[in-house]
């Protein structure tokens, strides 16, 4: 299985081990109201377009709530199946590429949503998919920092995400610093230095894609 995929099935293994009525860190979001997201955005693109295009948000939030109705086992079956066999996400590449990311941040938000949870080891096949994603889209990932951001991995891997003096600097492994700028400040334990005020300003700032 590609890094993607090992994040899909984790996250599944998660869903069926806490249930359908388990928090998570997506604000008014159960578990069963996050594996309906998720199937909406493998299966039915034109729904899933609503999370970008805010003029389709209220068809988007239709149908996912639409998808919500369904058992809750069938749900987590359609999450592990991923895109319909015509979907070009299914090739193993776009895969990683668009999917690798999105099911760790969300297995992360149904496991840190509980005290008591502690930093995962992850599978080196997602770590390194991590790792270039932080690599070629860090511009996209700090488009919102309110100055210069420099990001720093455990791994040794320095990128300048977005140019401007004076900056601050993120530090962390690959996934908390991916957390940090997901919008999961609270949770990701990553070091900040900087100046005092852009230091509180990047931790307060609403990243996300």
């Amino acid at each position: 299985m590609n890094a993607a995929q090992l994040e899909r099935q984790a996250l599944c293994d998660l869903f069926t081990e806490v249930g359908p009525d388990a928090p998570t860190l997506c604000a008014g979001w159960t578990t069963k109201d996050l594996a309906a997201h998720l199937v909406v955005r493998d299966r039915r693109p034109d729904a899933a377009a609503g999370l970008v295009i805010k003029k389709l948000a209220g068809y988007g939030d239709r149908v996912r709530l639409s998808a919500k109705e369904r058992p809750w086992e069938k749900l987590i079956t359609s999450v592990r199946q991923g895109p319909g066999r015509l979907s070009p996400i299914r090739l193993s590449a776009l895969d990683r590429l668009t999917n690798t990311i999105e099911y760790f941040v969300h297995l992360e938000d149904v496991r840190r949503a509980v005290a008591g949870w502690t930093p995962r080891e992850l599978p080196a096949a997602v770590k390194e998919q991590l790792n270039q994603s932080i690599s070629k889209g860090a511009g996209l990932f700090a488009r919102k920092a309110p100055c210069g951001l420099i990001l720093k991995t455990s791994d040794g891997q320095t990128v300048v995400a977005k140019k401007g003096e004076p900056a601050v600097t993120i530090s962390g492994d690959v996934g908390e610093v991916i957390l940090f700028l997901y919008g999961r400040q609270a949770q990701a334990k990553v070091s900040l230095s900087g100046p005092d005020d852009l230091v509180e300003m990047v931790r307060n700032t609403a990243f996300g894609i």
